[in-house]
C-alpha cells in the first residue's frame, strides 16, 4: 500500500512534474532546489502561475462560501448558557463585578451562595492590607467585626 506521499508524487510526475532520481542515494529532488525547500514547495512555487494540470485535485477552503462563524454559532455547553446569559444581562457565574451597596443595616452587601453559609473577606479601609474573614450565615444581615459593615446571605442558583 503506497503513502499519501507516494502517492502525489504518482500524481505530480504524471502531470509532468520537474522531479529527477538523483545520485546513487535514490533520493529524489526538484531540479534548481533552493536550500531547505521540499520537493512539493518548489513543485508548488514553479507551478503557481500555471493552471493545476489534469487530474489533479484542487484544494478548496471548506467555509469560504460561508465565512468563518462567529463565537456564538460555535460555542457549545457551558459557554454557551454563559454568553445568552450575559446578553441578557444576568451574570450567571458571578464573574463581574458585584454591584456596590452602602454596607448599611437597611442596604447591606449582597453575597451570592449556593449553601445556606459562606466565608466572606472584608477589607475594611481602602488602603488597608489586611483582610478580615468571617463566616456569613443565612438569615439576617450581618456585620463585618472590625468596620461595621453589613452583609447579608442570598440564594443562588447555578444555571445548570
Amino acid at each position: 500500500m503506497k503513502t499519501d506521499r507516494q502517492k502525489l508524487q504518482l500524481r505530480v510526475r504524471a502531470a509532468g512534474g520537474a522531479l529527477r532520481q538523483t545520485g546513487s542515494t535514490g533520493k529524489r529532488r526538484r531540479r534548481g532546489k533552493r536550500r531547505g525547500e521540499t520537493w512539493l514547495q518548489g513543485y508548488c512555487s514553479a507551478r503557481a502561475s500555471e493552471p493545476p494540470p489534469a487530474g489533479v485535485p484542487v484544494p478548496t477552503r471548506s467555509m469560504a462560501a460561508g465565512g468563518i462563524p462567529t463565537d456564538e454559532e460555535q460555542a457549545t455547553g457551558l459557554e454557551k448558557i454563559i454568553m445568552k446569559a450575559m446578553k441578557e444581562g444576568t451574570d450567571p457565574y458571578n464573574m463581574m463585578k458585584p454591584k456596590s451597596f452602602a454596607g448599611s443595616k437597611a442596604d447591606p452587601h449582597l453575597v451570592p451562595s449556593i449553601t445556606n453559609k459562606r466565608i466572606v473577606g472584608c477589607v475594611c479601609e481602602e488602603d488597608n492590607t489586611s483582610v478580615v474573614w468571617f463566616w456569613l450565615h443565612e438569615g439576617e444581615a450581618q456585620r463585618c467585626p472590625s468596620c461595621g459593615s453589613h452583609y447579608k446571605l442570598v440564594a443562588h442558583e447555578l444555571p445548570h
